[in-house]
């Protein structure tokens, strides 16, 4: 499957949960009128309540769909796209576990050595939708983008921004062993103005290597952001831009590190790692000294 997010893919999503297992109340808001909507209109001025029932369901929905959007590229590599990978030497719990993760092998169980990248996904519901006639024929109706509802989705949540951000640290300062892994925030949403400097900060420091959403469109007759300027955040317009960007984030490999010593401590150990005579054992020696 080579489909980015699209309206169509929230119909699917809505559609097969009906189908199956879910009901239109645990699906969207019933108001007053008894309308259903996934996000209450910016217009609505009636009684409101919350909905939490749809977000297992959804971030179940959206963890396959990055899987299979994925697996192509991993399979091209030698790899499998794997949901929930359980890594505890680097962070990676069965309460916490990896979204997706590029693989060795199937197993949800993994040692680092034969993990390739981690992705953290954070995706929703962006468009507005009413279920029209739930009990009998239904269909439905988009309302509009996320500028003419009351929810925040996706990347454009502050939580879930700082959960993904939090994850992540939490998997680079489990120890080294994740230092050569990289981690990719993927969403459906433009963010927050107020993260555009962070995840640039996030992204130059090592941290997180993107912030990437698959949402090509999600704003109706204008464009949405395309990229912060150190391309933290970057929207991906075409299933061929993927690939681009995942060629480009396998193209070398890569160190994390991180410290905080003295620039006396730190010159020193510039100057021993100097001694050796090749750019990369300068470097191999440089990240043994510092991890110290």
């Amino acid at each position: 499957m080579n489909e980015l997010w699209t309206k169509e893919k929230e119909k699917e999503f809505f559609q097969t949960s009906i189908s199956n297992f879910a009901t239109p109340e645990q699906l969207f808001y019933q108001s007053d009128d008894n309308r259903y909507y996934a996000y209450w209109p910016k217009s609505y001025r009636g009684r409101t309540t919350t909905l939490q029932s749809r977000n297992s369901l959804i971030g179940s929905f959206t963890e396959r769909y990055s899987r299979d959007l994925l697996q192509e590229f991993a399979r091209s590599h030698g790899w499998y796209a794997v949901q929930k990978v359980v890594c505890n030497e680097i962070g990676l719990t069965n309460k916490s576990p990896a979204d997706v993760a590029f693989c060795a092998t199937q197993s949800r169980i993994q040692i680092p050595n034969n993990i390739f990248a981690l992705f953290e996904v954070k995706m929703s519901i962006v468009w507005n939708w009413e279920l029209v006639n739930p009990r009998g024929d239904q269909s439905y109706r988009c309302l509009g983008d996320y500028n003419t509802h009351q929810g925040n989705p996706g990347l454009l949540r502050s939580d879930s921004m700082l959960k993904a951000i939090g994850k992540s640290i939490n998997i680079r300062v489990s120890g080294h062993k994740s230092s050569h892994i990289p981690i990719i925030i993927l969403g459906n949403t433009p963010i927050q103005k107020s993260y555009y400097t962070k995840v640039d900060s996030l992204s130059v420091s090592g941290i997180i290597q993107g912030f990437w959403s698959v949402n090509s469109c999600p704003l109706e007759g204008q464009d949405s952001l395309k990229s912060t300027s150190k391309k933290g955040f970057f929207r991906i317009d075409s299933y061929s831009e993927l690939l681009e960007n995942l060629e480009t984030l396998f193209s070398e490999l890569k160190e994390f590190f991180s410290s905080m010593k003295t620039k006396n401590e730190l010159g020193k150990i510039i100057e021993i790692a100097n001694q050796e005579a090749e750019f990369e054992k300068k470097a191999e020696r440089f990240l043994e000294l510092i991890r110290r």
